[in-house]
């Protein structure tokens, strides 16, 4: 649950977003608001309504830890670069609940906001470069600013879970089924230094590039762990993109390719990453969460980037299957 004032925000409820000036007036000189960043990208949105998606009291970071966050949402709305020299990552929006108010419903008669105009764009955007040439400024690359740290003491605090079910981020049976893994991967990951699902590269030497040239709305599936992991060296690696288990799930599932991947900003940096060998990201097929200590029910929804050596073209429609645990 994520609220502003008396208001409390449910995974499901309907908001408004609410006039850029209304937005801008929450901001610092470095458009932030409580060190988060409000994008240019985001203005598109400002007078239209959405539902939740899930709540963000916490998030994870590029450095692996889990992390504190007050007031903030996620709605089904994704970055899509414009405002940072096209990066492709795609990743999900934060939006403070300053930033919006309560609907009805998408047909909510409540007065229209007035659009954003140009010198909106343009103040935004100049915040969204570093004095570093080359390096950038986005709600990934501030999150350490925007949030507190959850103590690795404190990551088994029950509270800090119990929140992912009550403000509807997972189901019942999602907090008690991962929650079971957890408590198991805790254990052989002290005495036995593995935690499931377990992922070994299995390569001896360098893979060789599959090049299958996909393109946005190609059906593929994705190929299983057993093949996946041929293509991995010692340090779950393939030319350089590591295969998380979060990923895991999605072995055997088909999709459509969302988009090719080749260009992204380092959260850790900022620095506009160039791809030598391109991934794809595919539709629907997002980091979950819940298999990661550090990431438990992270609600980030990162999409993962998907080596062409691990996925195979259909020629033919059919139903995906749901992902397995």
């Amino acid at each position: 649950m994520t609220g502003h004032g008396d208001r409390v925000y449910r995974v499901g409820d309907w908001v408004r977003v609410r006039s850029a000036r209304e937005i801008l007036d929450t901001l610092d000189q470095a458009n932030e608001l409580s060190g988060l960043p409000f994008m240019p990208e985001m203005l598109q949105y400002c007078g239209k309504t959405f539902r939740i998606r899930s709540s963000a009291h916490k998030t994870c970071d590029a450095v692996g830890s889990i992390r504190r966050m007050e007031d903030a949402v996620h709605l089904d709305l994704r970055c899509d670069g414009s405002g940072h020299d096209g990066c492709q990552a795609g990743c999900l929006l934060f939006w403070k609940t300053q930033w919006l108010h309560p609907a009805d419903g998408p047909d909510d008669a409540a007065p229209s906001a007035q659009s954003s105009a140009p010198e909106d764009w343009a103040a935004l955007l100049a915040t969204t470069r570093s004095r570093v040439p080359g390096h950038y400024r986005c709600q990934a690359t501030e999150i350490l600013r925007a949030t507190s740290d959850v103590r690795r003491r404190d990551r088994w605090n029950p509270g800090l879970y119990v929140r992912d079910l009550t403000s509807g981020n997972v189901s019942v049976r999602e907090f008690v089924t991962f929650g079971l893994i957890a408590a198991m991967n805790a254990f052989t990951e002290r005495w036995f230094g593995w935690r499931y699902p377990r992922v070994r590269g299995l390569a001896k030497a360098s893979a060789p590039p599959a090049e299958l040239h996909l393109q946005p709305g190609e059906l593929v599936r994705v190929r299983s762990k057993a093949e996946i992991l041929r293509t991995l060296n010692a340090e779950r690696r393939n030319r350089g993109l590591w295969f998380d288990g979060e990923a895991v799930p999605y072995c055997g599932s088909s999709g459509r390719v969302l988009r090719r991947v080749e260009r992204l900003i380092d959260e850790k940096t900022g620095a506009m990453i160039h791809l030598k060998t391109a991934a794809v990201i595919i539709d629907g097929m997002e980091c979950g969460g819940k298999f990661s200590s550090a990431r438990m029910f992270c609600p980030r929804a990162i999409y993962p980037y998907w080596r062409e050596a691990w996925l195979e073209r259909l020629q033919s429609d059919h139903s995906s299957p749901k992902p397995t645990v």
